[in-house]
């Protein structure tokens, strides 16, 4: 049975070898994804990608922050340029990908703002670190010269850091729907999305911040009315009592017992927590939806229900 999936690429997906952060490295990359996601399109399931861009997005505000003469770019402008580069890549791998197995179908990538909350909780405490590493002197001049906020980083250095706030909605939804509807593989959200709030004036405004792309693929899965989330990471299954003797894989889990397993605060945040939060959110969200977290290499026979872990809620009346 032929389903409308949105695949939310982890870094692993992007850039292999986190030492080689070269363009050439990245579309290597890139292209063994492909085949995965053409495997899925191949199948007759309608696809649309959202992707991380953490090391990347990274890198392009260093080489700013580094440069001597040059002004610092906008934090949201480095993610647009983010979206862009990597929408290419993967949008020249899987178009290739496709052409070696004769199927005509259009791709795209999108450009994509964001809609935040500027009143979000996430605000008041910034914790997502962008960007190089500074002493301490240097990070107290940022702080003083621009108002960044800056934190110690696990004794590598000093780091900017910005809110991650939650995604309201998807400023481009109707052209996101009408490229779906008309057949396109539509790559979106790209490290999460570009973080706009709105004016009230009705003007957008790019905001400083960094939105979960798992979140934002779960909001994307409802604009375009998805049957099933596919949340890729590092491992082939969500695992309580992570690295401990006890440590369990879980293939099937109902939404209360994904609740209750958050509860005890089984998935560690910044890592699986947000992919499970999304998991929930998605299945609730109309029934008979799925939701399911796995590795890329695995990702096509979980859909067959072989491994990896799903997230059920209510089938459909």
């Amino acid at each position: 049975m032929a389903n409308r999936i949105v695949i939310a690429l982890g870094g692993n997906a992007l850039q292999e070898n986190p030492e080689d952060i070269s363009a050439e490295a990245q579309l290597e990359t890139a292209k063994k994804t492909a085949a995965s996601i053409v495997d899925f399109i191949e199948e007759g399931h309608e696809v649309v990608i959202v992707h991380g861009n953490g090391p990347q997005v990274g890198q392009i505000v260093s080489v700013y922050e580094k440069a001597i003469g040059i002004p610092n770019m906008p934090f949201p402008e480095c993610g647009a340029m983010s979206q862009g580069y990597i929408g290419y890549h993967l949008q020249q791998s899987i178009g290739e990908e496709m052409r070696k197995r004769g199927i005509d179908k259009g791709i795209t990538a999108m450009i994509t703002q964001v809609l935040i909350d500027e009143e979000d909780p996430a605000f008041c405490n910034p914790t997502k670190p962008v960007g190089s590493f500074f002493s301490k002197e240097e990070a107290m001049e940022l702080e003083r010269r621009k108002g960044y906020i800056m934190k110690e980083d696990a004794g590598r250095g000093w780091r900017r850091v910005v809110p991650s706030p939650e995604p309201i909605d998807i400023i481009e939804s109707k052209t996101l729907k009408a490229l779906v509807e008309s057949n396109f593989i539509v790559i979106t959200a790209g490290g999460g999305g570009i973080p706009v709030i709105r004016k009230d004036n009705g003007k957008l405004e790019g905001i400083p911040a960094v939105i979960d792309k798992d979140l934002a693929a779960e909001l994307v899965g409802e604009v375009v009315d998805a049957d099933m989330l596919i949340i890729l990471t590092a491992v082939e299954k969500v695992c309580i009592d992570f690295h401990k003797p006890t440590e369990k894989g879980l293939e099937r889990l109902t939404v209360e017992e994904a609740e209750q397993y958050m509860e005890e605060g089984q998935f560690a945040p910044g890592s699986m927590l947000p992919k499970i939060k999304a998991a929930i959110k998605f299945v609730k969200s109309k029934k008979g939806r799925r939701a399911i977290i796995t590795s890329l290499d695995k990702a096509r026979e979980c859909v067959k229900e072989r491994v990896g872990t799903r997230i059920e809620g209510l089938p459909t009346e």
